[in-house]
């Protein structure tokens, strides 16, 4: 079984300055990664720097076991960090183990901005960069308007967008522009929650 969907969409690059205001507050945001139920993983963004010269490190690291056996039917592992200056990527690193197929990215400033989701602009854009394979990837959105979603703290009022094409996704953003939940078909078909904490 192959779930390499799970982070595809983690990297998309900018063509305009990122809103320093859409930078958590906390400095972190955390999610539990839930398929069929059961919590597989975890994802997280830590933020460091100030609102015009930062770095945003991305990791995602999920195990599927297999029922009964606990033998583990696919493993992904993945660490990005993203170097802003000014509102625009000045570099992008990222290595990652998709079921134990190496993947790496090293890219420096660019107009594109990855798709690690975390930044609501995203939505606004038609190409994304990969932070998996460095690839780019043409989407599109749509707008759903304000939703309330239930997250680890309780439930909150949240945009719900979705992205389809070269990525597709479910993105909730909360009223700071945080991202507050993902969803997304796996490849199998089942479906991946990422619950924020």
């Amino acid at each position: 079984m192959r779930l390499s969907i799970l982070t595809m969409g983690l990297a998309v690059c900018l063509a305009a300055p990122i809103n320093a205001a859409s930078l958590p507050q906390s400095g972190s945001l955390k999610f539990d990664v839930i398929r069929k139920g059961k919590d597989i993983g975890d994802h997280s963004y830590k933020f460091s720097g100030t609102k015009n010269s930062y770095s945003v490190k991305v990791s995602t690291n999920v195990i599927v076991k297999v029922p009964l056996i606990k033998l583990t039917a696919y493993n992904f592992q993945h660490d990005s960090v993203e170097t802003w200056k000014n509102g625009k990527l000045q570099k992008l690193w990222s290595t990652t183990n998709d079921d134990g197929t190496p993947h790496k990215v090293n890219s420096g400033a660019s107009s594109i901005l990855p798709a690690s989701l975390w930044n609501e602009d995203i939505v606004k854009r038609k190409t994304l960069l990969n932070t998996v394979n460095g690839k780019k990837m043409s989407i599109r959105a749509a707008d759903f308007g304000s939703e309330s979603i239930t997250t680890k703290k309780g439930t909150v009022s949240a945009r719900h967008y979705r992205i389809s094409g070269g990525l597709e996704r479910d993105l909730w953003y909360d009223a700071n522009g945080d991202l507050a939940r993902v969803s997304f078909k796996a490849d199998d078909g089942s479906v991946v929650i990422y619950v924020r904490n």
